[in-house]
């Protein structure tokens, strides 16, 4: 498949109300899933309260709430918690993380991107494990902004 007819298929699920596409051509398989709201790329995303929210929730809660951002993945890939596998990790749960800070590692064809926190904030938790593969926009890292 040559890349025209790729950009080809980009173009028509960015202008369909499709949310996932899959076409496979003899040993050629691509899989094209589009977001309903864009990331941005290696920062946070705000997150609202649950649609569920319960009854009971409290205002403090909410506000909570409102303040989690995530990390999420600029690319699809493998994570890696740390720089090599008997290395600590980057970050872990508790730790306060400064702008321009590497959080992980992403390695995509064979190439290892460090992945920085673009603002100053707190891990709130570590939603992907050590060498597991990553979509384009998911959350790696759940983090609260100092």
């Amino acid at each position: 498949m040559d890349l025209e007819k790729i950009e080809g298929l980009v173009k028509i699920i960015e202008n369909s109300s499709l949310t996932q596409f899959t076409i496979r051509e003899g040993d050629l398989k691509i899989t094209m899933s589009k977001l309903e709201h864009p990331p941005v790329v290696a920062a946070g995303v705000p997150v609202g309260p649950p649609l569920a929210a319960p009854q009971t929730e409290t205002l403090q809660e909410a506000k909570d709430e409102d303040e989690s951002l995530f990390i999420v993945s600029p690319i699809v890939g493998t994570f890696y918690s740390a720089p090599a596998p008997d290395a600590p990790a980057f970050v872990k749960v508790g730790d306060q993380v400064k702008n321009g800070q590497t959080v992980c590692i992403l390695e995509a064809m064979k190439l290892m991107n460090e992945i920085q926190s673009e603002y100053d904030c707190e891990i709130e938790a570590v939603l992907v494990s050590n060498e597991q593969k990553v979509e384009y926009g998911q959350p790696l890292f759940r983090v609260k902004k100092l």
